[in-house]
């Protein structure tokens, strides 16, 4: 793949960051009864950061869980025969909890569709809330995001690489084109 653009480089990377955790404590006026939930791989990283912005800034400890959407896809016949599930790992009670599902890019909506699916399994939230480091746009389902990193609008044909350190050995955000 051959990288056409950097969006984000490290720096850039942890102000958005900062800045989402900002917006989300001034939209939910604090952050009582909030969780994080990290959609697996990529959203996972993005959701603990948060986490600490969120702990740096109001002094208490939010829960981030791990959510595994494998078997919730609706394109998962289409992607293999003999799924990788990782599981989800969920160690607070998402009843009446205000959850905020966390994923790197937000582009057609199956994938958050999926998300809510899967939580809901694990029991009835009081709201769900969706952050997204980039919103490419290319939406299929009427989804939106309450709290977005950086829109970016792309082709189809483009892709957006995002890679974290904890998983990938930098931080950044690239287009690519195949």
């Amino acid at each position: 793949m051959q990288v056409k653009s950097i969006i984000m480089d490290k720096d850039q990377m942890e102000r958005t960051i900062h800045r989402m955790a900002h917006e989300i404590i001034e939209q939910n006026r604090g952050i009582e009864n909030i969780c994080f939930v990290g959609i697996r791989t990529r959203g996972v990283p993005l959701a603990r950061r948060l986490a600490d912005y969120l702990r740096l800034i109001e002094g208490k400890d939010i829960p981030v869980g791990v959510l595994d959407i494998t078997l919730y896809r609706d394109d998962l016949s289409m992607i293999s025969h003999q799924p990788v599930i990782k599981g989800s790992e969920l160690g607070f009670e998402i009843e009446g909890a205000s959850i905020i599902l966390v994923d790197d890019v937000l582009y057609t909506g199956r994938t958050v569709r999926a998300a809510i699916d899967a939580l809901l399994d694990f029991g009835r939230p009081q709201q769900i809330q969706l952050a997204v480091l980039i919103d490419r746009g290319h939406r299929e389902l009427p989804i939106k995001a309450d709290y977005v990193g950086k829109n970016v609008p792309t082709s189809k044909e483009e892709i957006i690489k995002v890679s974290f350190e904890e998983i990938d050995g930098e931080d950044s955000v690239k287009i690519v084109v195949a």
